[in-house]
Formats: structure tokens, sequence, C-alpha cells
């Protein structure tokens, strides 16, 4: 019963927001320490998430433990694996390198990609509910 909802595009849309949740947080992070010294900043490699979420073989990857046949399948992805701190540059004498003005073009970016998702996401469930309806 529950395998219409293990569909490649719920998955890869599943994959997509998680990817882009974490990429707010980290852009998030970078924002707030903007005037901490010597942080430096992070991002999330995307491709890794969702390369994790088609199931790939990738070490970021944990199975969730299923105690009924009519749990939904998935697996747990450790947010860690992917983001990757930037300690290459260095834009002040404090060795912080977040620029204000990169992150907060980042963050609007994530936004409109997660809203897209979201609506993608959104009008798939609702044609499948078109469909049960039916």
């Amino acid at each position: 019963m529950a395998g219409w909802l293990d569909s490649k595009i719920l998955t890869l849309l599943e994959g997509g927001l998680d990817g882009l949740s974490l990429r707010n947080k980290v852009l998030a992070d970078n924002i707030a320490n903007v005037d901490t010294p010597n942080f430096k900043r992070s991002d999330v490699n995307f491709e890794n998430v969702l390369q994790a979420a088609l199931g790939g073989e990738d070490p970021g990857q944990l199975e969730l433990k299923r105690t009924s046949p009519l749990h939904l399948s998935g697996f747990a992805v450790s947010g860690a694996d992917f983001v990757i701190q930037d300690q290459s540059t260095s834009y002040r004498n404090d060795g912080n390198n977040v620029d204000i003005d990169a992150e907060m073009t980042k963050l609007a970016e994530n936004t409109i990609e997660y809203n897209a998702l979201t609506r993608s996401l959104s009008s798939h469930l609702a044609l499948l509910r078109q469909v049960i309806q039916s």
C-alpha cells in the first residue's frame, strides 16, 4: 500500500528539501558569526545530499529501523557529513572570512530554491490526491 509513496520524485524532492534546509542553517550560522574573530564560513555540498537521498553509496547514509512492514522506508543523513568549512580565505585582519553581502545573497537564493521545491512537492501531492479522489 505504501509503495506509491516510495516514488523517485518524492525521494528527490525530500532530499532536495533536506539539503536546502541544511544549507539554510549553515548560512544562518555564517551570518550570525560575521563579527566572530577567526570564524571560518561553511557551506553545504548539496550534490552529496542529493546523492544520499537517491540511495547512492555514501558513508553519510544510515538506514532507518522499520518495526513494521507498514512503515515507510527511508534513511537518516548526518548533516555534518555534507558541511564544508572554507579555510582558504580571510577577508579581515581578525581571521574571519564571512562576507555578509555574499552570505545574504546565498541565503536569498537558497530561499527561492526551497520555495520552488516546496511548490513542486505540493503539486505532486495534489496530483496524487486528485488520483485518489477519482
